[in-house]
């Protein structure tokens, strides 16, 4: 009786639509206790952090695809609607600094993929430690080698895990070009989740929050005018589907709702209902990339990730400062804009933090455009002998 009760659960646990329900409501909890504890961006941390532990434990989480392309069209609308007409000029007078932001990220994620290279690459043929012909220095580097030495990892893999923006398509190019495509999506997952937490939590205890005096756009909440907003943006969605755009839920719904804002077309503002319900998909959507497998995927390849990431915040908080003081902006905008995190995730931190949303937005959006056009071209042209692609769409 027991055993037929224990197999009755366990093929009720694995139905999607059980996991769906049990992974939102492990969500919203979390949600609550983080909201209770006055943690930063309560409705994405709590449900990221929670979903991403229960994953790792083996628990069957489940995070549903069009709940989370509905969390990326209410966050993409929410930040369209801060580009007024003046802050628009704002922007475009920034046009030199999202410029250099966007050689600053191709160069962090060259210097990041090389890095994971010379960390893990399998030693060099030569002689064994210790012996008469070797030299001390590359006894050492064959010591070094051997400890950290990755499988089969080639500068293909460490190339496209070293970009930061696009981890959905990195994956796919590294795929396209015989890369180790576990390694890159773990690489890419383990940096967002970094950033995620880190930024936030640390803006927090330094007080760095509240720093826009008024936040421009629609304030109210019109009924009619949000179901007219819903349909012209989820036009946009349409479009950037068919035209097979990165993160076209997103980036449809910004498109269009930036465009009629900054003509002066004001429909409505969003709920924040809505906006904390999206935070929590996209939490869950991040959470559940972290398997039981994640945990014992090379791990020492997790680590440099870890250590890489940290630094990568350190050196860019130091950009941001030079950066600050070349703009009049504060440095924490810039922080969140030329940080190495998502675009959806650093531009939630921005508008719940009320921490220049649009110019951490324009920040991400041509750095984003830019790695997506130029990280297969770069590849070619620095790995001429590699750069064969081997996958259906190669």
């Amino acid at each position: 009786m027991h055993s037929n009760t224990s197999q009755r659960l366990g093929l009720m646990f694995r139905r999607p639509v059980v996991r769906i329900l049990l992974t939102l409501l492990l969500a919203w909890a979390a949600a609550a206790l983080c909201v209770m504890a006055r943690t930063p961006l309560p409705w994405m941390i709590g449900p990221l952090m929670a979903t991403a532990l229960a994953s790792m434990l083996g628990a069957p989480t489940a995070s549903w695809t069009p709940l989370r392309n509905a969390g990326q069209w209410a966050i993409g609308c929410a930040l369209g609607l801060y580009f007024t007409p003046q802050v628009v000029a704002l922007v475009a007078g920034l046009w030199w600094a999202i410029a250099l932001n966007i050689v600053w990220a191709l160069a962090l994620g060259l210097v990041f993929g090389a890095w994971l290279h010379w960390v893990h690459q399998r030693p060099g043929p030569g002689q064994a430690p210790g012996s008469a012909t070797g030299t001390a220095a590359q006894g050492r580097r064959q010591a070094w080698g051997q400890k950290f030495h990755v499988a089969g990892l080639s500068r293909t893999t460490t190339y496209f895990a070293g970009p930061v923006g696009a981890a959905s398509e990195m994956t796919l190019m590294a795929e396209r070009h015989g890369g180790q495509t576990e390694l890159v999506a773990s690489a890419h997952s383990l940096r967002v989740l970094l950033v995620t937490l880190i930024i936030p939590f640390g803006f927090q205890w330094a007080g760095l929050h509240g720093l826009d005096a008024a936040l421009p756009g629609p304030r109210i909440v019109n009924p009619a005018g949000l179901a007219l907003l819903a349909v012209l943006t989820g036009a946009g969605c349409w479009t950037m589907i068919k035209l097979r755009r990165t993160n076209p839920w997103f980036l449809g719904a910004l498109a269009v709702a930036l465009l009629l804002t900054a003509c002066g077309v004001t429909l409505s503002a969003i709920p924040q209902a809505v906006t904390n319900a999206a935070q929590l998909v996209i939490g869950i959507s991040l959470g559940v990339r972290f398997s039981r497998s994640f945990v014992h995927l090379a791990p020492r390849w997790l680590g440099s990730v870890a250590l890489a990431t940290v630094a990568m915040i350190g050196l860019c908080a130091a950009f941001a400062w030079a950066l600050a003081w070349s703009t009049q902006l504060h440095w924490a905008t810039l922080l969140l804009g030329t940080s190495p995190g998502g675009i959806a995730e650093m531009a939630i931190t921005a508008k719940v933090l009320q921490l220049g949303v649009p110019v951490v937005t324009a920040f991400h959006v041509t750095r984003l455009a830019a790695v997506l056009l130029l990280a297969e071209p770069m590849y070619h042209w620095l790995h001429p002998a590699l750069a064969k692609p081997l996958g259906p769409g190669g």
